[in-house]
This record gives C-alpha cells, sequence and structure tokens, in this order.
C-alpha cells in the first residue's frame, strides 16, 4: 500500500502564493465592503471553513490538551516553540536593518538554548532580554511594501496579500523543516499547532461577547495589529486611515 506523503515545506509556501495569485483573479468574489476587504464573500466562506475545522478539530484537541497537561509542562512547551520562533525573528530584524535588535535575539536564543534547558526556560526574559515576534510579511511591511487586500487562508486564518507571500517565506524558513527530523517534523508542527490554539482558548469568550460580527471584528482585529507591528507599535499619524470602512 502506497502511503501518502504529506506536503512539502516548499509546496506549502506555493500554495500560500497560489492562494494570493487566486484571489486576485477573482473580481467576482468583490464587495462593496471596505477597501481593504475586496473579497469580503470569498473570505467569509474561508473564515466558516476554517471555523468548523476549529470547531471539531483543533478546538476540542487544544482543550484536551491544557485540562490534561500539567502547567509546567505546557509552559515548557510554549517556551520551546517560542525559542525557534525566536531564530527567525533574528533573521528577519536583520533584513530590517534592526541590527541592536537582532543581537539582543542572539543573546535570548543562545541563553534559553544552554542555561534554558533548549528553550524550555524563559531565562533570557528574566534577563531584560527582549522577545521579538517578527515575521516576513512585517519586514516587507518595512521595506515599504503595501498590505494589499485582506485576505482569509484556509487553514492559516486572517492575512494579506503581502502577509500571504510573507507566510510563504516564514514556512520554508521555519527551523522545525531546517532540523531534518523527517517524520517527527510533522508531530512536532502538530503538537505546536495545539499548544498555540490552547493559548487562545481564553480568547475565544472574549470574542463570543464582543463581536456582533465575528468576521468584522477578526478582521479589523488582525489589520490594526498588523499595522503596529510594521511600526513597531507607534504608527504614524493617518497610518490607520486606510483601515477604516467606507462611509
Amino acid at each position: 500500500m502506497t502511503r501518502l506523503r504529506a506536503p512539502t515545506p516548499f509546496n506549502a509556501g506555493l500554495r500560500a502564493i497560489v492562494l494570493c495569485v487566486l484571489a486576485l483573479s477573482l473580481p467576482g468574489c468583490a464587495t462593496t465592503g471596505p477597501d481593504h476587504d475586496p473579497y469580503e464573500s470569498m473570505n467569509r466562506s474561508v473564515y466558516a471553513f476554517n471555523k468548523a475545522l476549529d470547531d471539531v478539530a483543533i478546538r476540542p484537541a487544544a482543550t484536551l490538551y491544557e485540562a490534561i497537561t500539567p502547567r509546567f509542562v505546557s509552559q515548557a512547551v510554549t517556551n520551546f516553540f517560542g525559542n525557534l520562533r525566536d531564530i527567525q525573528s533574528v533573521f528577519y530584524d536583520l533584513l530590517q536593518g534592526k541590527v541592536p535588535m537582532a543581537f539582543g535575539g542572539v543573546a535570548r536564543v543562545a541563553v534559553n538554548s544552554t542555561i534554558g534547558l533548549a528553550g524550555m526556560i524563559d531565562v533570557g526574559s528574566e534577563m531584560g532580554l527582549e522577545k521579538r515576534n517578527e515575521d516576513f510579511g512585517q519586514t516587507m511591511g518595512v521595506w515599504g511594501m503595501d498590505s494589499g487586500p485582506y485576505l482569509v487562508l484556509p487553514f492559516l486564518g486572517p492575512s494579506s496579500v503581502r502577509d500571504a507571500f510573507g507566510k510563504g517565506v516564514d514556512i520554508v524558513s521555519d527551523p522545525l523543516w531546517l532540523f531534518g527530523l523527517g517524520d517527527w517534523e510533522y508531530a512536532a508542527i502538530g503538537m505546536r499547532v495545539v499548544d498555540d490554539r490552547a493559548g487562545l482558548l481564553r480568547a475565544d469568550q472574549i470574542l463570543g461577547t464582543a463581536a456582533i460580527d465575528e468576521y468584522t471584528y477578526v478582521r479589523d482585529a488582525y489589520l490594526q495589529r498588523r499595522l503596529s507591528q510594521v511600526h513597531d507599535g507607534d504608527p504614524p499619524p493617518g497610518a490607520d486611515a486606510e483601515l477604516s470602512p467606507e462611509e
């Protein structure tokens, strides 16, 4: 019996790019909504698919994981994967020209990977070494590239044309893939998905009580957060004007 192989990271990156191209080639999906969400009809359909997948598989797994896993163990898992993300953040800080921050990131990774037992203990934060959360979408934003239309990607969630390309680069450069662990890579990625989702369980209650239209709430929150991330929390005056819906 032939065993089906999971998609390679290269193919996963290509999928993100193809999704962008498809979205831009579907003017029939456009609505009269805000300028930043011309593909709202399509995006809502993908959002509904992602939510259904989360409801039947990912959230239950995350809820069970949180219920049966001792807090110190789940925190160690979160710290371990966070340490791997710090490696990518160092690379992206360098690409953005933020050399001092990159050096701080190198020190953080070095300390957490050694004294912190492969990152399971966040010694770096106790030493005052800032945790950075950089990605390639932010990097392109720092370079001056516009975010483009808002997109909701299957499995990957809220994004934009720029960030969808960025996610492809993030996937290919993920340290979990670069370590070459074979089938263990897929197990580790699955573990990371569940751990990340467990960290968002409390946010479900906020979303459920605060959002009249959940899709709009998530979209606007995502776009505002990305704007803040690109400008390191200090967007220039008027930068958020394009995120306001049309009157």
